[in-house]
C-alpha cells in the first residue's frame, strides 16, 4: 500500500496494491501500523458509518470540533463520488485549501483526514455507498456544517444542475459565518494538533 499526503497537511490518499486472479481481485484497504506511521496518530476505529446516495446528492461540508485524534477514513464501496476535503483549522497555513479526489468503488482508494478537516462529496451514480471509519464516536452538537456551495470556498463541483441536499446542508452557514461563530478548531504550528474552540 502507498500512502501519499495530499496538498493539505493531515490528509492522505491510500492506494492499495491489487492482487488479481480468475476469481476477481483482492486488496488491503488499510493497515493500522502503516496508517499510524504515515499520520503520526494511532487510528483506532470507534464508529463505522455508511451512507447510500442517489446520483446528484451532495453531502457536507461537515467537520467536528472534537480533538485532533478524531480521524476519518473514507472509502467508496459502491458507485463513485467526487470527494472534497477542506482545511478548516483556523491558523493553519493551508486554511481554506481543498483537495479533490474521485473515488470509484472498484479501485479501493481511501482517504484519511485528521480532525479539523471538513469533508463533502457528490454522488456520481445511483446507489453510491460510502463507508466511513471514525476514530471517535459521534458527539451530539459537535458537528460543524458549512455550505458546500459557498462561493468563498469555491469548491469545484462541476454540477450539471442543482444538487440534492438535506435541509440541514442546504441551510448551512458560509465559511465567514462559521469563522465568526468561533466554532472551528484551531491549528497549533508545533505539530498540527488541534485545540477545541
Amino acid at each position: 500500500m502507498r500512502i501519499d499526503e495530499t496538498g493539505i497537511p493531515g490528509t492522505y490518499r491510500l492506494l492499495p496494491e491489487r492482487f488479481e486472479d480468475e476469481r476477481g481481485h483482492f486488496y488491503e484497504a488499510a493497515r493500522h501500523s502503516e496508517l499510524t506511521a504515515a499520520t503520526g496518530l494511532p487510528f483506532e476505529v470507534r464508529q463505522v458509518n455508511n451512507s447510500v446516495s442517489r446520483r446528484g446528492v451532495l453531502r457536507g461540508v461537515h467537520c467536528n470540533d472534537v480533538p485532533a485524534d478524531a480521524g476519518k477514513l473514507v472509502t467508496c464501496v459502491r458507485g463513485s463520488i467526487l470527494d472534497v476535503m477542506v482545511d478548516l483549522r483556523q491558523g493553519s497555513p493551508s486554511f481554506g485549501r481543498y483537495a479533490v479526489n474521485r473515488l470509484d468503488a472498484g479501485e479501493g482508494i481511501a482517504l484519511y483526514m485528521s480532525g479539523g478537516i471538513g469533508h463533502a462529496f457528490l454522488a456520481l451514480e445511483d446507489g453510491t455507498c460510502v463507508n466511513y471509519l471514525l476514530s471517535a464516536e459521534y458527539v451530539p452538537g459537535a458537528m460543524v456544517d458549512l455550505d458546500a456551495l459557498d462561493p468563498e470556498l469555491g469548491l469545484p463541483w462541476e454540477l450539471a444542475g442543482p444538487p440534492v441536499r438535506s435541509a440541514k446542508d442546504a441551510a448551512a452557514p458560509s465559511l465567514a459565518e462559521v469563522v465568526a461563530s468561533g466554532r472551528l478548531p484551531r491549528y497549533v504550528p508545533t505539530g498540527g494538533e488541534l485545540i477545541r474552540p
